[in-house]
Parts: C-alpha cells; sequence; structure tokens
C-alpha cells in the first residue's frame, strides 16, 4: 500500500455547508480547558517540586510527567475522539522543512492545507487496509474512474505560528455520523506540533461522493457506511475513555498541588545550611 507523502499545491475555498448528519453529543474534556493545558501541567507539577514535596510526592510527580510523556497524542487528541493508533494516523511525526517557512520564520499557511491533504489521503487509504474485501472499491476513490472523493472546501484555523525545526502528526475524524442519504461527509483535521505538543492548526474538511461516469454527486457506497459507522464509534469510544484519562490527571495534579505548595499550613523548603 503506497503512503503519501505530500501532494502538489491545491486551490482551497473555506466555507461551512449544512451537514446533513448526526453529530457527537458530549463536548471533550479538553474543551474549556486552555490549548496549552498540557504544557501547563508540566508547569504546575515543577512549581510543587520548587516548593519542596517528599520522597512519596516526588514519585507521583514523575509517574504523571511519564503519563504526559508517553501518551500526549491520546490526551490531547484522542480526548477528542481523534484516534491515535498507527493504523489511523494520516501523517506520523513527518519533518517540516526549512524551505516550507516564509521569510518572516514561520511555517508557510498554505503548508497547513498540504498537510491536510496529503493526511487525508493517507486515511482513506487506511481504510483499504483495514477492509480487504473493498480493498479495490477503498483505492478507486482516490482515482476518477467511477465512485471518487472530491475535496468541496476546506476552513483551516492557525492555532501558532510553527517553525522549523519540528514535525507534525496530522490526524483526521468523522465530525459526524454520515446519514445513509448523505452524498457528502466531514471531517475535522487536527495538525499536531510535535515540539510543542499541541494543536498548530485545525482543518474542516468537506468531502462530496462524485460518480465520474454520470458526472453527478452520489450518496456514500454501503462499503463506506459501514466502516464510518464503525469508525465513529470508535471515536465516541476513544473519546470517552481518554477523556477520563485527562479528568483523572488533572485531579492528580492539583491533589499534588493540595498536598504541597496549596495546602493550609504551607511553609516553602529552602533548605538549610546543614544540606549543603
Amino acid at each position: 500500500m503506497f503512503r503519501v507523502k505530500q501532494l502538489p499545491l491545491l486551490q482551497f475555498v473555506s466555507r461551512k455547508r449544512h451537514q446533513s448528519t448526526v453529530s457527537s453529543d458530549t463536548a471533550p474534556a479538553t474543551a474549556a480547558l486552555s490549548p496549552r493545558w498540557l504544557s501547563d501541567v508540566k508547569t504546575r507539577i515543577g512549581k510543587c517540586i520548587s516548593f519542596g514535596i517528599n520522597s512519596t510526592q516526588v514519585e507521583e510527580a514523575g509517574s504523571i510527567l511519564q503519563e504526559t510523556a508517553d501518551n500526549w497524542r491520546e490526551l490531547v487528541a484522542g480526548s477528542e475522539g481523534f484516534l491515535t493508533g498507527k493504523q489511523w494516523r494520516g501523517l506520523y511525526r513527518q519533518e517540516v522543512v526549512w524551505g516550507e517557512m516564509v521569510s518572516t520564520g514561520h511555517v508557510n499557511n498554505v503548508m497547513y492545507n498540504r498537510y491536510a491533504e496529503s493526511a487525508r489521503v493517507n486515511w482513506t487509504m487506511n481504510f483499504a487496509a483495514s477492509d480487504p474485501q473493498h480493498r479495490a472499491e477503498w483505492m478507486q476513490l482516490m482515482t476518477p474512474e467511477s465512485v471518487g472523493l472530491i475535496l468541496r472546501s476546506i476552513k483551516t484555523d492557525y492555532k501558532f505560528p510553527m517553525k522549523w525545526p519540528d514535525r507534525v502528526t496530522v490526524l483526521h475524524k468523522l465530525s459526524n455520523k454520515p446519514a445513509h442519504n448523505s452524498d457528502h461527509f466531514i471531517l475535522d483535521v487536527l495538525i499536531l506540533s510535535e515540539a510543542h505538543r499541541r494543536p498548530a492548526a485545525r482543518c474542516i474538511e468537506d468531502i462530496v461522493v462524485y460518480d465520474y461516469r454520470t458526472a453527478k454527486k452520489t450518496r456514500l457506497p454501503p462499503f463506506m457506511m459501514a466502516k464510518f459507522e464503525e469508525t465513529f464509534k470508535l471515536q465516541e469510544q476513544a473519546k470517552k475513555e481518554n477523556g477520563a484519562r485527562v479528568r483523572v490527571l488533572l485531579e492528580r495534579v492539583r491533589a499534588l498541588e493540595k498536598s504541597s505548595w496549596d495546602r493550609p499550613d504551607a511553609k516553602e523548603d529552602f533548605g538549610s545550611a546543614t544540606d549543603a
């Protein structure tokens, strides 16, 4: 199975369309948090350590930091319903090259759309691997031979000016559960900065199902509907499970704070001459 690393520059239109689909009922656990909440956890742990904590608390602080280091994609993206496993990634730790930057020193805004486009092709091809019975049909979606997929619009929100050197991981998810009579579907895209461990950009893609033989839009084929329904369930499960992990993690951080610098009788440990 081939992997797309980068596609030629395309023209994009930013617009929203009516979504005749069923959306998720629950907001992500991170919805009300700062985009920098994960790095804030490290800062909060650092404050506890600087204040002075005992050996048991040091062990807990280390455990929290290890959790954020090992599972940050699941905590950041998985809690929103993005599937982060190897079989779901569109692009994984792709290197940002120096030539992708503009003269002002940040990655050209157009590049984010190219990351999203390349990742979407790979995301679609991943279904060909997981659904061997319909592998040929999935592969054919990327060609103008019969039923294919056309990007009708893309809306991109830039979160911070990413710079070289960095790497990006790009994930897609179904924004909604497509209806059986739908001729399009909406994808949410998360472009993660590996260096900063947070979103560098978010996109919304409107994808049309198009029959090149009749030159008309057409309904999602049954094999796509079946996999999309399955995928949407997995997304909701991931959001629930990883959202719970985020809540537990933040509770652990708060407990550490309340047992160190934020306890009623707290006194900062400045050490002593005998410690030298």
